[in-house]
């Protein structure tokens, strides 16, 4: 993927888009747990070999810092559900906006990735023992 179209200082926000977006997967009242930022920072480091080619160098680069600026972030977000969510969406736009200049095919590229760092962060605390038991989704019962 061709980063060109975009500044240094835009480029590191978009370094943090996988935080911001693990982050408010795992919004909870209370902050993420270490279930929770384990699993994303596990994640990132899995992104770095198992991306989408494109996004090679992105995750590579995400993944140098991946754990402190998610600590970094947690710890100045505001606290509370619904501050926190607010604080997130807002800096998700502007990263929405510096996406948007790498084109249609790129940033839906970057957007099925970034769906799957939500999915994956959201069921940081799915059971195992369902996933033995039920290893199929059966609806109302699994909910995957």
């Amino acid at each position: 993927m061709d980063f060109k179209n975009i500044n240094t200082r835009d480029y590191e926000l978009l370094l943090k888009f996988p935080a911001y977006v693990s982050l408010l997967a795992a919004n909870t009242p209370e902050k993420p747990d270490k279930v929770e930022k384990l699993s994303a920072v596990e994640f990132a480091h899995v992104k770095t070999y198992s991306c989408d080619p494109e996004l090679a160098d992105f995750y590579r680069d995400v993944n140098k810092s991946f754990e402190s600026t998610l600590n970094e972030l947690d710890q100045t977000l505001p606290t509370g559900k619904v501050n926190r969510e607010a604080a997130i969406k807002a800096q998700l736009a502007k990263i929405e906006k510096i996406a948007s200049r790498l084109g249609v095919e790129n940033a839906d590229i970057l957007h099925r990735s970034m769906k799957s760092f939500k999915d994956h962060v959201s069921k940081a605390h799915h059971n195992i023992l369902m996933d033995f038991l039920f290893p199929l989704s059966i609806p109302g019962l699994t909910d995957r």
